[in-house]
């Protein structure tokens, strides 16, 4: 079952670019927000988690914050 997988991060974020890799790596299919030009998704970020921080990513609901590979796996059920 694919689960939807929403990245929000912006392109000079180091965690991010990681992040995205990670997911390549393990083929799994995400949709990428760049909240640095997008301020309505910047602001929808914003509510899910209660900061600014990215990357956010948020899998079928359960919203990761930071590149914890761990908690991201687990999620993915991988």
């Amino acid at each position: 079952m694919n689960k939807k997988v929403t990245v929000y991060s912006t392109p000079t974020c180091p965690y991010c670019i990681r992040v995205k890799q990670f997911l390549k790596d393990n083929n799994i299919e995400f949709e990428n927000i760049d909240v640095s030009s997008n301020a309505d998704k910047a602001q929808e970020m914003i509510d899910k988690t209660g900061q600014m921080g990215v990357p956010v990513i948020d899998i079928d609901g359960e919203v990761v914050v930071g590149f914890d590979k761990e908690r991201i796996s687990q999620a993915l059920g991988i």
